[in-house]
């Protein structure tokens, strides 16, 4: 990119502690993240994939400081948010905000959709109590839902009102990014297209830069500007969308994308051997190579680095045929 990113992602790490007996000894480390570079520009969708236990959502939370990383920086419009204090982490929540997966466990029971969706208003003091009521029934129009919704209650709506209401809470403060943590995993698949029609909107409409975390690659294509994809915390290859879907160069993408049902393309599927190893000792080298089909002894021996395979799209994989 030639313009500064809105957020740039460096060498990110999250290690997680495991401690056992009286004293809490440490013996040993979950290495969910280890060692992820990325930028997204201004207005720009980047869809993060990969199986389950990948890091993905370590990831999108580290990204918003929802967790904090055990090493690594990610700045924001140029600015180091790991040295924020309170006031300056309360201003960048007002900046970047997220969707989680469940609208069911995410939203309050207890309250109206208003309060609900006000929430982030009154924490922020971005209006006065006047003028709230006004904002949320446009909140509301915004993602689709009548706005006499503000008088009810979540345990009255569906799967798919719910994570509407989920995002019109996320854009109540007018972010410029935003991550959508799997926000249409748990939906039904009827619903699934209409919410995904819904961020495609607003993506167009407000112009916002996205961090999206699916494990749905057909989604990507249709959503995303650029996709990355992480295997056992590592990233294995990111790029142009079109790209990473019709000419994958990464042996894991290839299965991944393989798996996605295209009658057009016809693709063949790869099915791959094993299982993925345990994030607390994750092999040596490239971490995917147990289960790759063209793993060979230097793979064993040296942890790939990224490599520009294309222009935008970068490859970690030791094979020279992927130049």
């Amino acid at each position: 990119m030639t313009a500064e990113p809105l957020l740039k992602i460096e060498k990110l790490r999250k290690f997680y502690d495991i401690r056992r007996g009286m004293f809490s000894r440490l013996v040993g480390q979950v290495q969910a993240v280890n060692d992820v570079s990325f930028e997204i520009g201004s207005h720009e969708v980047l869809g993060l994939a990969g199986e389950s236990g990948s890091g993905k959502t370590t990831i999108g939370r580290a990204a918003l400081r929802l967790v904090e990383p055990t090493s690594g920086s990610v700045r924001f419009e140029g600015q180091e948010i790991m040295a924020f204090d309170r006031t300056e982490l309360r201003a960048f929540r007002r900046k970047a905000q997220i969707v989680f997966q469940d609208p069911y466990a995410s939203i309050d029971p207890t309250m109206t959709v208003g309060e609900v969706i006000s929430e982030p208003l009154r924490v922020q003091k971005l209006l006065p109590r006047s003028e709230i009521p006004e904002r949320v029934e446009k909140l509301l129009v915004d993602v689709s839902l009548p706005s006499h919704f503000a008088r009810r209650r979540p345990t009255e709506l569906s799967g798919g009102q719910r994570q509407r209401v989920v995002i019109a809470r996320a854009l109540a403060v007018e972010p410029r990014f935003i991550v959508a943590d799997e926000p249409v995993s748990a939906l039904d698949v009827s619903i699934q297209a209409q919410v995904i029609n819904l961020l495609e909107d607003l993506k167009a409409r407000l112009g916002l830069a996205m961090l999206f975390i699916s494990h749905d690659l057909a989604v990507m294509e249709y959503l995303c500007d650029r996709i990355a994809i992480v295997y056992l915390g590592r990233l294995m290859e990111i790029g142009p969308s079109n790209e990473m879907v019709t000419a994958p160069k990464h042996p894991y993408t290839e299965a991944l994308i393989s798996a996605v049902p295209d009658p057009v393309r016809g693709r063949k599927r790869i099915i791959l051997k094993g299982d993925v190893p345990r994030p607390v000792a994750p092999p040596s080298g490239c971490v995917f190579r147990t289960r790759c089909p063209y793993a060979a002894p230097v793979c064993a021996a040296e942890v790939p680095t990224l490599r520009e395979t294309g222009p935008g799209h970068w490859t970690a994989c030791h094979r020279n045929d992927v130049l």
